[in-house]
């Protein structure tokens, strides 16, 4: 029985230590717009100088900000004093602009797509919870412009959400 036990244990613990995270190049696209957005006012930025400025490879940057400047939020500047710069205002741009912009549709699971259905959905008990979920990251990720991830808030900002009729509170 206690060896048992210990198995369980053990997959929870492998489980609760996953996550539902961004892909690394998410993460630089997030990292890359911020940084364009502190620097506005100043100059155009390079993909190297941004990937300097945070220990990331100037490669996978350039592919980045390439990727970004496909989908209209960045614009590159040519010249001399040539680089990236944000094509809209930070504040009309969220996270989940960048974010899709990089990696596509965000979704949590593969029910959730528009390629059709899995095999289980007629018996899927948690195909409408699991979708209300999706929602819920989409709703939070809108909510967050990348001004508001340029700011240096002194506290952690509160984002509110509410799924039927129980409210979830999120700290960004």
């Amino acid at each position: 029985m206690c060896d048992r036990f210990s198995r369980i244990s053990q997959r929870v613990q492998k489980v609760s230590r996953t996550m539902f995270k961004l892909s690394k190049k998410a993460d630089y696209g997030l990292i890359a717009v911020k940084h364009l957005a502190m620097h506005r006012q100043q100059h155009a930025c390079s993909a190297n100088e941004i990937a300097e400025e945070y220990g990331i490879s100037a490669t996978l940057m350039a592919k980045v900000l390439q990727k970004l400047a496909h989908r209209f939020l960045v614009v590159a500047k040519h010249g001399s004093s040539g680089g990236y710069q944000l094509a809209k205002d930070p504040s009309q741009i969220s996270a989940l602009d960048v974010i899709s912009a990089i990696d596509g549709p965000v979704l949590i699971t593969s029910c959730v797509t528009s390629h059709g259905n899995c095999d289980a959905t007629e018996r899927c008990s948690v195909k409408e919870p699991l979708r209300r979920v999706n929602e819920s990251i989409l709703n939070v990720l809108s909510a967050v412009s990348i001004s508001q991830l340029s700011e240096d808030p002194h506290e952690p900002t509160l984002v509110a959400l509410s799924v039927a009729s129980r409210p979830l509170v999120s700290t960004t």
